[in-house]
C-alpha cells in the first residue's frame, strides 16, 4: 500500500492506495496536478494521462463514499463523496484515510497529488 497526500489549497488530505496492478500503476504516475469537477452530485472527477493497468480488477465495483477509483472505460479519475452503487468498469484505487471535505468545493479547482514521504 502507498500512503499519498492531496493538498486542495491550504489543506492536506492523507489517503493510502491499494496494493493492485491499478494502485501501483496510478501512485507511479505522480505526482500530479489534477482538475477536479463535479459529476453528477456524488463524485469529484479528473482526466488522468494515461490508461492504468486493470490486470485482475473486478469487473464491477460499489464506490462507498471517499473512495478514490479509475472509471476504466473513460480513463478518468472518480473520487466519491457518496457512495454508488456497482458500476461495471470502476476499479478501486484507494480510499482517503480521514476527513475529505476539502474536495466538496463548487465548480472546478485544482488538487496535487503526491507520495507520502
Amino acid at each position: 500500500m502507498t500512503r499519498i497526500h492531496v493538498t486542495v489549497g491550504e489543506a492536506v488530505l492523507s489517503a493510502t492506495l491499494d496494493d493492485t496492478p491499478a494502485g501501483r500503476d496510478f501512485a507511479a504516475l505522480l505526482p500530479l496536478e489534477l482538475t477536479l469537477s463535479d459529476y453528477h452530485g456524488i463524485e469529484k472527477v479528473a482526466d488522468l494521462p494515461r490508461k492504468l493497468d486493470t490486470t485482475d480488477a473486478p469487473a464491477r465495483y460499489a464506490a462507498k463514499a471517499g473512495d478514490i477509483t479509475l472509471y476504466a472505460p473513460w480513463g478518468n479519475l472518480a473520487i466519491f463523496y457518496k457512495p454508488f452503487q456497482a458500476a461495471v468498469g470502476l476499479v478501486r484505487l484507494g480510499a482517503f484515510d480521514g476527513d475529505f471535505e476539502s474536495l466538496l468545493r463548487h465548480g472546478s479547482f485544482k488538487v496535487s497529488l503526491a507520495r507520502a514521504d
